[in-house]
């Protein structure tokens, strides 16, 4: 292994066993080809027509977000339209960070890669950015300038800030980038769906206790609310006594505070916890009031047995079946598109307020999810460029999306697709017979990889989500009107900018101080069962220590001088 890789990841023997299985995928490896020149339509080939070649990418991303299984009707399909018989593979580790890591350091790499990427803040951007400074992966901007759908990114005005500046045309690259960063709406503030996530009570409880759900505005207001749940002893699908906050539907990794519970003592993100005081000095939650005021909260609930003991520790299928049995009064996060509160019978709480006061939607400018990147090994990387495209492409978008015309889907009046009943039918009794089709709407997603960006749904298919049309049922509509979504999306902030740990990758002290931060939230996770506030506070306290010797002081400083650059303006307050 290159030794500049060693601080990153050591890979044991698992790893190596795991790479074994997961290189050698690229057959087509040569000196790197920069040229983006369109290449000559053969004879009798459609115009979608690309080289033909195979493209195999290799994905650090998990198998329950992703789907390397395609359906061999949409591969032939793909190859007749253009050329390319296209095959992915999910690296499998423990951790898709890990995984990553891994295979960069092995540089052994197929024609792609594929790697999760919220935002220039996350973990993964430190790593594939040290690749890429390395010169491991192909400069994209002239393969872009030569597409149809990802000459966008060339715009001055189609991507959000951070993917613009932080991920993909990072000043330091002067003009190159070495990343596509995906899930890009094609306009700003678009929503794709009417989410209403957060705390949800059960319907019946709040009725017993005549309460108005919307009127929880904060976490006192939310602890006399759980006091009276438990006070009234009421009883889940079997007969057992409720607990009065349980939590998140999808379970918990470990780190998460459910800050959904409380907003007004949550300084910042909970995946950030870093935030601008209103006289502009930029703190983290550990040198704030509010680090321990959560401590007290959580601990003050614990005591009086008002939150599940297990909030942190739970796996999803368990908290998923509480939820579903009726065992938790409240769920700490769920939202309105879960199939089994369809009825509403669990009802929005709140939304909570924040430290700044009273709640205010906000909505993203853009954001992006995930990312893409050619090795420099690639043979002929214009052809992978092409194929993104035309994945990205409404045609490409309605195969792995839409699935095949005839088959499953048939075409309106307007050209919109038609989804068959007989596909609604078998994804609803037989899920994973019907995933075996191949597309997304089946919950197949390997389309998303490299096609999903410039979305907008209702302007390409005529519907929000897969099979609106036929369905007709108002998915998710019910907590939609009881929340006032309309009324909160009128009067909502559309905001643009960085995490604020965005910069980390810049930062000379980077890695040590990201994982002083990670050691803080366990830190926090720990002070919630410490003994006493004060064993809490001595917790605290060091973690604190650990991230100032690691450069936080100088670290915040850097935020805040980042902020006032309206080319890296910071987004300090999360959206809930």
């Amino acid at each position: 292994m290159n030794k500049n890789w060693a601080k990153y990841f050591a890979i044991p023997l698992v790893g190596v066993l795991l790479l074994a299985g997961c290189t050698n995928g690229n057959n087509n490896k040569a000196e790197p080809t920069q040229s983006g020149t369109p290449s000559v339509v053969p004879e009798g080939k459609p115009a979608t027509w690309i080289a033909d070649r195979k493209i195999k990418g290799l994905i650090f991303m998990g198998t329950d977000d992703y789907t390397e299984d395609m359906n061999p009707e949409i591969k032939e399909r793909i190859k007749k339209e253009t050329g390319i018989d296209y095959e992915i593979e999910i690296m499998k580790a423990s951790r898709s960070i890990d995984g990553l890591i891994a295979g960069i350091a092995a540089n052994d790499l197929p024609d792609f890669i594929a790697f999760y990427l919220n935002n220039s803040g996350r973990k993964e951007m430190p790593v594939v950015l040290k690749a890429a400074r390395e010169g491991m992966f192909t400069d994209l901007t002239p393969l872009l300038k030569d597409t149809k759908v990802y000459s966008k990114y060339l715009q001055d005005d189609f991507l959000p800030l951070d993917t613009k500046y932080g991920v993909m045309f990072r000043p330091e690259f002067n003009g190159s980038t070495y990343f596509a960063h995906m899930n890009i709406n094609r306009e700003g503030g678009y929503d794709s769906n009417k989410y209403v996530s957060g705390p949800y009570i059960r319907k019946d409880i709040a009725e017993a206790l005549n309460i108005d759900p919307s009127t929880i505005k904060t976490s006192e207001q939310l602890y006399e609310l759980a006091k009276k749940i438990k006070e009234g002893k009421f009883k889940d699908n079997n007969g057992k006594e409720v607990t009065p906050i349980g939590p998140g539907y999808w379970g918990s990794d470990g780190r998460r505070d459910w800050g959904f519970l409380f907003t007004d003592l949550m300084w910042g993100a909970e995946d950030q916890r870093i935030k601008q005081t209103k006289d502009g000095k930029v703190l983290h939650e550990a040198e704030t009031e509010y680090a321990m005021k959560k401590v007290e909260y959580f601990q003050k609930m614990l005591k009086e047995k008002l939150i599940s003991p297990e909030l942190f520790t739970m796996d999803e299928s368990r908290s998923s079946e509480g939820a579903i049995n009726g065992s938790w009064a409240i769920i700490a996060d769920t939202h309105n598109y879960q199939d089994y509160n369809q009825d509403l019978h669990y009802l929005p709480l709140g939304p909570l307020n924040s430290v700044d006061g009273d709640y205010q939607m906000q909505v993203n400018f853009k954001s992006g999810y995930a990312a893409w990147a050619i090795p420099s090994t690639t043979k002929n990387p214009a052809d992978v460029a092409k194929f993104a495209d035309y994945l990205a492409s409404k045609e490409g978008k309605l195969l792995w999306k839409y699935g095949l015309e005839g088959r499953d889907y048939t075409l309106d009046k307007d050209g919109n697709p038609l989804v068959k009943q007989e596909v609604l039918d078998l994804l609803a009794s037989n899920p994973n017979e019907a995933k075996k089709l191949g597309f997304k709407g089946v919950n197949n997603s390997w389309g998303e990889i490299l096609g999903s960006t410039d979305n907008h749904n209702m302007a390409d298919f005529g519907e929000m989500e897969y099979g609106d049309k036929l369905k007709n049922d108002q998915r998710g509509q019910k907590a939609i009107d009881f929340w006032k979504w309309e009324e909160k999306r009128k009067n909502a902030v559309i905001v643009d900018g960085y995490t604020p740990v965005s910069f980390l990758g810049e930062f000379n002290k980077g890695t040590e101080l990201k994982a002083a931060l990670d050691n803080y939230n366990d830190s926090l996770i720990r002070a919630y069962y410490s003994k006493s506030l004060d064993e809490a506070k001595k917790v605290l306290e060091s973690a604190l220590k650990q991230m100032r010797a690691a450069g936080l002081d100088d670290y915040l400083k850097l935020v805040g001088d980042k902020n006032a650059d309206p080319k890296t303006k910071v987004l300090f307050n999360p959206s809930h």
